[in-house]
């Protein structure tokens, strides 16, 4: 991980202006936005937030029972979202948390109504325009009890870019028996510096699905989102698929504590490494009894590359339930004549293994989606192999 200087990039001076018809955006940033799990055609959405660099150019709510808000709207009409906002992140962690609270563009404010059933996903894109550009935001998502919401949030680049930094603060509060599913593609670039700082809780009966996919090249990525179960039966899970191609440096994992009784938390990750840096953190606590905690990270290294994974368990309780299994190597020659032995060559047998290897199933996510991100599998088998 390289030191990032703020000052090399423009925290000031890029807006894009309202954009009420997303199909009029530019076609090569369109097609960005989508293999992000953007739709400009807004189908089968309950609503969209789109900030360009620094500000807000689209955000409404198609489905009734969730609210969508640019933050700053957020924080005028709800008086500053007391008990909400800076609560799960330190503003004060490090120089990134803090150039977002000195200097806020935007970010998505997301609050289901008691009781709602938000049928179809919301949409969010952040995405990064102009050259040298830095971007802060702030994103506070609210599922109140027993309301049910899925947000696909796409990170994006614009075709080209010489350059960027994208600076994201994510607060989550899942409710009593609610259940957000959160989505994150981040389809960057190799010059792009991304500082993404989440923190969220979880109360009595409800459920966190945090599923995280990055296929492209970045230049440096750092990612470690920790959610807090503080509610009786509380369950988080984490899934990531990442891969690092040449040039690329990636530090992400994610953390749960397991603070309540009957809570359970599960971290999957699957890491290639084909000529990057993969640092791959893991972390459960259990501090409360009965809870169980699962952590798998798996990992190959195809044509060069480094994985360090680092799972960690810390039960501070007596009868408190951790595992973990870790594994980084290489695929297994006896696959690939396996497959060959049954009419596939060596390329094939290697890809087809691959994409078993990066199966996103376990997600449960909408099918358009798993066709977006078999389509950026494709595009990034040359990098891979």
């Amino acid at each position: 991980m390289e030191k990032i200087n703020l000052k090399d990039f423009r925290f000031s001076g890029s807006q894009l202006g309202e954009i009420a018809d997303l199909r009029q955006l530019d076609p090569a940033d369109k097609a960005e936005m989508l293999m992000s799990g953007v739709d400009v055609e807004e189908r089968e959405r309950a609503g969209t937030y789109l900030q360009v660099d620094h500000g807000r150019v689209h955000c409404k709510s198609l489905q009734k029972g969730v609210e969508i808000l640019d933050i700053k709207e957020a924080l005028a009409k709800y008086d500053g979202l007391p008990g909400y906002f800076w609560t799960q992140v330190d503003p004060d962690k490090d120089e990134f948390t803090r150039s977002a609270a000195e200097n806020l563009h935007g970010g998505y404010f997301v609050r289901t109504e008691k009781g709602a059933k938000i049928t179809e996903p919301v949409q969010s894109c952040l995405f990064l325009k102009g050259d040298m550009v830095g971007q802060n935001v702030h994103n506070v998502v609210i599922v109140e009890d027993d309301s049910e919401l899925h947000i696909i949030t796409g990170c994006s680049v614009a075709h080209g870019s010489k350059g960027a930094a994208h600076l994201g603060i994510s607060e989550f509060f899942v409710g009593k028996n609610a259940k957000l599913t959160f989505t994150m593609i981040h389809n960057w670039a190799e010059s792009t510096v991304v500082r993404p700082r989440t923190g969220g809780v979880v109360d009595e009966g409800g459920v966190f699905i945090n599923n995280y996919v990055l296929l492209k090249p970045v230049k440096d990525l750092q990612s470690y989102p920790a959610i807090r179960l503080n509610g009786k039966g509380a369950v988080a899970r984490f899934n990531s698929v990442i891969v690092a191609p040449k040039g690329s440096y990636v530090d992400s994992g994610s953390r749960i504590e397991l603070n309540a009784p009957d809570t359970k938390g599960e971290i999957i990750s699957r890491t290639i490494a084909s000529g990057g840096t993969i640092v791959a953190r893991g972390f459960i606590g259990g501090n409360s009894v009965p809870a169980k905690g699962h952590l798998e990270c798996k990992g190959l290294i195809l044509g060069g590359g480094v994985i360090h994974a680092i799972p960690e368990l810390l039960g501070s309780v007596d009868g408190v339930e951790l595992s973990h299994e870790a594994a980084v190597g290489k695929i297994a020659q006896e696959e690939i004549e396996y497959l060959m032995a049954r009419g596939l060559d060596e390329n094939e047998a290697t890809s087809t293994i691959v994409r078993g290897f990066l199966n996103v199933d376990i997600m449960g996510l909408p099918q358009e989606l798993k066709d977006v991100i078999e389509k950026t599998i494709s595009e990034s088998e040359k990098d891979m192999f």
